[in-house]
């Protein structure tokens, strides 16, 4: 016959048993999106360099579909390249763009890189750099974010202006489901 001791024990036992079969069975988060999971995550990243004409904003193959109705966190990492030959004032911005409502994201354009220089001279310019942006945006419908970049020739011509991708560092954009 069972001790008090003995039956509490395999009672605990069971209760941890079944504690931990239930963790292991539950669905794990993959960064995937799922109808039945509370939040929704996904990240796209920039496969290749997109050459920006001077004064227009570009659309780049970079974007993302937000599933469902709800508030997310967008952020993006985008990495701009320049080069020219001074006297040069030649810059990139960026922004998130509603392919769904056909408008901005509000607040949403960055600096990604600017490149200043007056000297007179013929030896070529060039930088890389990278600029975040994040955004909070809620939708009431599945929703299209892609990313758009223009270069901007204040002073001078810039030789090259594009969004870039490579081993070195890719441009990206992520989403994240944070409230419905």
């Amino acid at each position: 016959m069972p001790t008090r001791r003995t039956g509490l024990t395999a009672l605990a036992a069971t209760a941890l048993l079944v504690g931990a079969t239930t963790a292991v069975a539950a669905p794990s988060d993959t960064g995937t999106t799922s109808s039945t999971s509370p939040t929704a995550t996904g990240i796209e990243h920039l496969r290749t360099q997109v050459d920006l004409p001077a004064g227009a904003w570009t659309n780049t193959p970079l974007e993302v579909t937000l599933p469902k109705a709800g508030t997310y966190e967008l952020d993006a990492d985008v990495r701009g390249r320049l080069q020219g030959v001074p006297p040069i004032n030649i810059f990139i911005t960026a922004r998130l763009w509603n392919v769904t409502t056909g408008t901005a994201v509000a607040d949403s354009e960055r600096l990604v890189n600017q490149i200043i220089d007056s000297n007179a001279g013929d030896a070529e310019l060039g930088d890389n750099q990278t600029a975040p942006i994040s955004e909070l945006i809620s939708v009431t419908q599945p929703t299209t974010i892609r990313l758009q970049a223009q270069r901007i020739d204040a002073v001078g011509a810039a030789t090259i202006g594009q969004i870039y991708s490579d081993g070195n560092g890719f441009t990206s954009l992520r989403y994240e489901r944070v409230g419905s």
